[in-house]
């Protein structure tokens, strides 16, 4: 008996040369490295890098590897001693006495990150340097502006800092800036560490510092004073680039045009506008270098009657004879915070006190890493303040 052929149904042309599909591929998973962030210091001197490991133990986090050294001809070397391919990277620098080496420390390390393929690079600057060239002066430049195209440059995508001198130094920038207050850790201060502060007065040792002190007295429920006079001399006074160039005699002038003259400032004798009698009086500022002005308030204060006086500023860079002054002045005690080293000023003057303020550094650092709000950190900030 014959077999039974099974017929198959015939092939369309079209099936006839199929080739099967592969199976599509997932996308590789995402590196825990990717997701991770590194702390790093960019500062060669070791008493710098206290601020950066006070922050890292906040976090629970190590150091980041790096080498930062200035060779023998001057020229400053960094070198990253561990991967950074997609991770945020956070360069902590503190400024010291040279400024300017700290600058490019700061520069040559973001160039390096950038390179090494770091996905963000945050710099955690806590005293902005070259803030007080934030204006134009006469044939001069604003400084502040050309550091910031140069962060920029480098690679920085973000700066946290704190108190600027000016606010409006962060339209300088083309990328977020972060300015924290150190404020709220001097009000604890004041209200933890000075006795009877309910008897005290906040004063401003100029009229241009009084929207600061009146912040600090409105927050306290205590006075205000301003100081004002011949004695102070403020930023304001000089000469700003309008006046430029020079006026000069028996100069060409249109004969139609007759411009207003305007009239030289004359400053009134020293005056204290509030009362400081039998007070504790407090002097609150951002900036704390020159404390020239800072000893001719006090003297004035105490002569006015006050019985204690303070000087509190959230950058206490106290440069050349600062703690001698301070040390010979009638003030009784300088609080500052460790945005700028100033260790060797605390041992030449027992009178300058520290209030550490690693505590909203870390937790900005946690916040921009993990992409929560920073509004926390600015609760009750106002844009006087």
């Amino acid at each position: 008996m014959p077999k039974k052929l099974l017929l198959l149904p015939p092939l369309s042309a079209s099936s006839a040369f199929r080739v099967p599909r592969a199976r599509p591929v997932p996308p590789p998973t995402m590196n825990a490295a990717r997701t991770g962030y590194r702390v790093f210091s960019a500062n060669s001197t070791a008493a710098c890098t206290e601020l950066a490991k006070r922050i890292t133990e906040r976090l629970g986090a190590e150091l980041g590897k790096s080498v930062v050294y200035q060779e023998t001809n001057g020229e400053t070397r960094v070198e990253i001693k561990e991967s950074v391919r997609g991770q945020d990277i956070f360069i902590i620098q503190t400024i010291p006495r040279d400024v300017n080496t700290a600058v490019m420390e700061l520069l040559i390390m973001a160039y390096a990150l950038k390179t090494a393929c770091a996905r963000n690079i945050i710099g955690v600057i806590p005293y902005f340097p070259y803030s007080k060239q934030s204006k134009m002066r006469k044939r001069g430049s604003i400084v502040c502006k050309l550091l910031a195209s140069m962060l920029a440059k480098a690679g920085l995508t973000h700066i946290i800092t704190m108190d600027l001198h000016q606010k409006e130094i962060q339209g300088f920038f083309s990328f977020p800036v972060d300015n924290l207050r150190a404020s709220p850790f001097l009000l604890q201060y004041i209200q933890e560490e000075i006795p009877n502060y309910r008897n005290a007065v906040i004063v401003a040792k100029s009229p241009d510092a009084a929207k600061r002190a009146q912040s600090y007295a409105e927050r306290l429920r205590l006075g205000l004073a301003v100081i004002h006079g011949e004695a102070q001399c403020t930023e304001l006074d000089m000469d700003d680039g309008r006046h430029s160039p020079p006026m000069v005699k028996n100069a060409t002038v249109h004969p139609g045009l007759e411009l207003p003259l305007m009239m030289a400032k004359e400053k009134p004798p020293i005056t204290v506008v509030g009362d400081v009698g039998g007070r504790i009086a407090i002097i609150v500022d951002d900036i704390i270098d020159d404390v020239e002005s800072f000893v001719a308030a006090a003297e004035i204060l105490k002569e006015r009657g006050a019985y204690k006086i303070y000087v509190m500023a959230t950058h206490g860079i106290l440069s050349a004879e600062a703690p001698r002054l301070i040390e010979e002045s009638s003030v009784d005690e300088v609080v500052v915070t460790n945005t700028v080293p100033h260790e060797v000023q605390k041992l030449q003057c027992p009178k300058i006190k520290t209030v550490d303020i690693s505590l909203i550094l870390s937790e900005a650092i946690r916040r921009i890493h993990n992409g929560e709000s920073m509004a926390y950190l600015f609760r009750n900030i106002t844009v006087d303040d």
